[in-house]
């Protein structure tokens, strides 16, 4: 069985990662991936209070006894959520996994640390990598340009980003951004990494609680059907291509503002796609990887045949290859 330094740290069978998602890091999916062998994360944000966060916790032990995370992602916010309660929230329930993201997860370490918490920090390039070493997390997870939601502003897609990342680093690294399978996963591990992180390809299995219309909609995409919004902003997102992001694209290279987009991308709208199924109600992120997303599987066959290819290959074409001379 393929098993990686990752893989024994954070206590899980395979070396594969399911990240937070906004509004689909529950307990169905998430449970469904700890049965699996591999590490899921609910979404800590998803839940509208820290004491929801806590029964969302509680609901997912109720559905599994192998380890699963929390995702506690941090954004800029007008009026910010009460990000110390959460962590109280997450260490309380002895949540033993965390995966952070967005700003510098420093201030919280202490806690998580002192808790017995392994934290995993969700980086988009190497410099910010090399810091989330130094404040002391982990485990680093890098965001390759390909992935869904924020991939940064450096633009560098996973082929070069990953071994730069490697190289430097000395704390398990998991690699993000366009990875549905286990040609990935090899390509992954040759570079570097101890494994990957999956997005997209999690979105769209049976078991995700999201509705049936955006599973489709992500099998029928291509790698080109994405949208960068918010470029002119330096904050930039990838998200699905519609009648929504267009727009919003189009307004800001107009020279908009995000006052000019605000009610477009509100997250209320982006949920309504999830949970109605309407496709053009608002944003909704999904990465390049959907070009080579081709089914709605259940969670188990996902991890399932992404370790079985990867090991098929590891054994077979590459063990195969030969020098010629």
């Amino acid at each position: 069985m393929l098993t990686t330094r990752f893989c024994e740290m954070f206590g899980v069978e395979h070396p594969v990662v399911q990240g937070g998602m906004q509004w689909v890091g529950r307990a169905e999916l998430v449970a469904a991936v700890a049965e699996a062998g591999a590490l899921g994360f609910l979404t800590a944000l998803t839940q509208p209070t820290p004491e929801a966060l806590v029964r969302e916790i509680e609901r997912c032990r109720e559905m599994t006894d192998k380890p699963f995370g929390v995702n506690l992602t941090i954004l800029p916010s007008i009026d910010p959520p009460p990000y110390d309660e959460y962590r109280r929230a997450i260490v309380e329930s002895g949540v033993r996994v965390v995966e952070t993201a967005g700003f510098n997860p420093e201030e919280h370490l202490p806690e998580f640390h002192a808790h017995g918490v392994q934290v995993l920090h969700k980086c988009t390039s190497v410099r910010h990598a090399v810091k989330a070493e130094r404040i002391g997390v982990d485990a680093v997870s890098i965001d390759g340009f390909e992935c869904a939601g924020h991939p940064g502003e450096d633009d560098v897609p996973g082929l070069v980003l990953i071994p730069a990342v490697t190289s430097r680093l000395s704390v398990p690294v998991i690699a993000s951004g366009g990875f549905t399978d286990g040609r990935g996963l090899v390509a992954a591990l040759a570079l570097g990494a101890e494994g990957v992180s999956m997005g997209t390809r999690f979105l769209c299995t049976v078991e995700a609680p999201v509705h049936r219309r955006v599973k489709e909609r992500i099998v029928a995409a291509g790698e080109l059907d994405t949208e960068l919004i918010f470029r002119p902003l330096r904050n930039t997102a990838r998200v699905a291509s519609n009648t929504v992001s267009r727009k919003v694209v189009g307004l800001l290279d107009a020279g908009g503002d995000f006052a000019d987009v605000r009610e477009l991308v509100a997250g209320a709208r982006g949920r309504r796609v999830f949970e109605e199924g309407d496709l053009d109600a608002g944003i909704w992120s999904t990465g390049l990887a959907q070009g080579l997303i081709e089914d709605i599987p259940t969670v188990r066959e996902v991890v399932r045949r992404t370790v079985a290819q990867a090991d098929a290959l590891i054994a077979g074409r590459l063990a195969g290859a030969r020098v010629r001379r």
